[in-house]
């Protein structure tokens, strides 16, 4: 299948790498990041997109999403699909694919969830929006990328889905962390902690698979000075995403607004920015009082 992938950075550069190692003929386009193996550069978006099946978009924001969806949606042939991998708000989202469905072509939103690691993995989560036909076509490409895509519904769903699944991210891993300055202080064995928690009903992912406690559980951000796999103005920008749409229909989402706030301080304020978002860990533990 003849593919465009449009952002080449930390997440779309291994995506388009392992599509283009399933025998794909990929041509890419970044404005700064150079190509990843297998993937031919082009020296605009709209020439990374001609004659293509399938364009993918793993952009920064909803803006840039649609600036460059402008540029690209004129440039595509007819029938093709747009498929939006970026995590944005779900008006951008709907906007494009209403754009590209007026132009002739399918959409799709479909952020990912997963990581830099599950990018490189081809592990990733898709959560899809858009067509039951767009869906299937792009179905076998979601296969190379990652390890699971979830229909989730029309278009703007597959946000949706991301941005409910990232604010219970981001609460948790808060309520983890808080609960390992907790312990700390109580005398309690970080280890001994761990092994209580992640069989009892304080079970989840933020504890049993990205434990933000070095040397305790699998091996996680932690274990490498806090190194991002996902950062913390990544989860900030999410969580900002999860009150943006709350507020647009009317939600009470009082515990992720809190978690919100938490992150704006910690990137804001503190020394979070380019810190994974577990590093509230030792946020917590350097606090008294």
């Amino acid at each position: 299948m003849k593919i465009g992938f449009i952002g080449l950075g930390n997440m779309g550069a291994p995506m388009a790498a392992n599509l283009a190692a399933a025998g794909h003929q990929v041509t890419g386009f970044d404005t700064a990041a150079p190509a990843p193996a297998g993937v031919t550069l082009a020296a605009s978006a709209t020439e990374a997109v001609s004659g293509a099946d399938v364009v993918f978009t793993m952009l920064p924001n909803g803006q840039i999403l649609r600036d460059v969806a402008g540029q690209i949606i004129p440039a595509m042939q007819q029938g093709a699909v747009l498929c939006d991998c970026s995590t944005v708000d779900v008006d951008s989202a709907r906007a494009v694919a209403q754009a590209a469905r007026a132009a002739g072509l399918g959409a799709l939103d479909a952020p990912v969830s997963g990581g830099t690691g599950g990018a490189q993995a081809g592990t990733l989560t898709f959560m899809v929006g858009g067509a039951e036909a767009d869906f299937a076509t792009v179905q076998p490409l979601f296969a190379v990328m990652g390890q699971k895509a979830v229909h989730c519904g029309d278009s703007g769903a597959g946000q949706a889905a991301k941005i409910c699944n990232n604010m219970i991210l981001g609460v948790t891993m808060i309520a983890t962390c808080e609960a390992f300055a907790l312990a700390d202080k109580l005398g309690l064995d970080r280890q001994k902690m761990f092994d209580v928690v992640s069989t009892s009903s304080g079970y989840s992912w933020s504890m049993n698979a990205y434990c933000p406690a070095p040397g305790v559980g699998p091996v996680s951000p932690a274990d490498n000075g806090y190194k991002p796999g996902f950062a913390a103005e990544l989860m900030l920008k999410d969580l900002g995403l999860s009150q943006q749409a709350a507020e647009s229909v009317g939600a009470q989402t009082p515990m992720g607004a809190l978690a919100h706030q938490q992150y704006d301080d910690f990137v804001t304020r503190e020394d979070g920015r380019g810190q994974d978002f577990s590093a509230m860990l030792p946020r917590f533990t350097a606090r008294n009082g």
